[in-house]
C-alpha cells in the first residue's frame, strides 16, 4: 500500500508542478506578472475542488454500509484502474504539445487582459490532477486508512509530493539521463502494472461479491516457488496483480487487460508521429 500511494502521488504530483511550471515561466517572461496571482488563484481552487471530491467520497462510503459498502468500493477500485489507463493514454496523445496549448491559452488570456482566465485554465488542471489522485487513493483502499491508522498512508503522500518537487528539479537541469521522456516512460509502464494490480483486486471482491464466478479456485499453486505475501512475490502482487494461488475468473481478467492494452498501444502508435519535439527554451522541456 505504500508504494502504491507514493507512486500515484509522485506521478501526479510531476504532472500538476509541470503544469504550474509552464504557466509560471510564460508569465514570468511575457511580462505578465500580474497574472501569476491569478495562477496561484487557481491552484487552490484546484486543489479545493480535488479535496471536496474526497470528502463527497468519503461521506458517500459512511453513509453505506454492509455489501452495500462493499458493492461502492469496489466500483472505485475498478473506476481508479480505468482511469489510471486512461491518463496514460491521455498523456501520450497530449504531452507533445502540453507546452504549446498552454502557452495559447495564457496568450488568449493575457492578450485579451482576461486574468481569471489563467485562474480557470490552472484550476481546471490542477483540479484534474487532484480529482484523479483522491479517487485512485481511495480505490487502493483509502477509507480503510481514514478509519484506522493514517500515519503510513499520511508518510507515503507526503513523500511521493516531496519525490515530485525532486522530481521537477532534476529535470529541469536538463541532463539526459533523467529526461520528461525517460521519466513518463518508466512511470506509464509503472502505472499500466499498477492499474493490472487493482483490476485483480476488483475482480477477487466482485467474486466474494457473488457478482462473478470464481471458476476453478486456485487455478494453479506456485507459493512454494514465489509466495505473493512478502519479498518479490509481494512486490510483484503489489504492483502487477501476481497471485500465488489464482482463481481462474481473474486470470482471464489479466490476461484480458493486457491484451486489451497492446491493442490501443498499437492504434496509437498508428495515430501520433513518432517524432518527439524538445522545447529548451527556459529549462522546460516538453516531455
Amino acid at each position: 500500500m505504500f508504494n502504491q500511494v507514493l507512486l500515484i502521488v509522485w506521478r501526479e504530483s510531476v504532472e500538476a508542478i509541470l503544469i504550474i511550471g509552464i504557466v509560471h515561466a510564460w508569465l514570468s517572461q511575457s511580462g505578465a506578472r500580474v497574472g501569476l496571482r491569478y495562477m496561484w488563484l487557481g491552484v487552490l481552487a484546484g486543489l479545493g475542488l480535488a479535496g471536496l471530491i474526497g470528502m463527497a467520497l468519503m461521506s458517500a462510503a459512511s453513509w453505506l454500509s454492509g455489501s452495500a459498502q462493499g458493492i461502492f468500493q469496489t466500483v472505485m477500485v475498478l473506476t481508479a484502474c480505468i482511469l489510471i489507463v486512461q491518463m496514460v493514454f491521455w498523456m501520450r496523445t497530449h504531452a507533445r504539445t502540453l507546452k504549446t496549448e498552454l502557452e495559447s491559452g495564457l496568450a488568449h488570456s493575457v492578450g485579451n487582459a482576461h486574468y481569471w482566465g489563467i485562474a480557470t485554465l490552472v484550476a481546471i488542471a490542477v483540479a484534474r490532477e487532484g480529482s484523479e489522485t483522491v479517487v485512485f487513493l481511495y480505490g487502493m483502499g483509502m477509507a480503510q486508512w481514514y478509519s484506522g491508522a493514517m500515519t503510513p498512508f499520511l508518510i507515503a503522500a507526503a513523500s511521493g509530493f516531496g519525490l515530485a518537487v525532486l522530481t521537477f528539479q532534476i529535470m529541469q537541469l536538463g541532463n539526459r539521463l533523467f529526461s520528461w521522456r525517460r521519466f513518463f516512460a518508466v512511470t506509464e509502464v509503472l502505472l499500466l502494472l499498477l492499474a493490472a494490480s487493482l483490476l485483480v483486486g476488483g475482480i477477487e471482491r466482485l467474486i466474494d461479491l457473488g457478482v462473478l464466478p470464481a471458476g476453478p479456485d486456485p487455478l494453479w499453486d506456485s507459493s512454494a516457488l514465489l509466495n505473493d505475501s512478502e519479498g518479490l512475490g509481494g512486490l510483484l502482487a503489489t504492483f502487477a496483480g501476481y497471485r500465488a494461488m489464482p482463481p481462474l475468473t481473474a486470470v482471464v481478467g489479466w490476461v484480458l487487460y493486457w491484451g486489451v492494452i497492446a491493442t490501443l498501444l498499437r492504434w496509437q502508435r498508428r495515430r501520433i508521429p513518432m517524432t518527439v519535439r524538445h522545447d529548451t527554451s527556459n529549462g522546460m522541456q516538453a516531455p
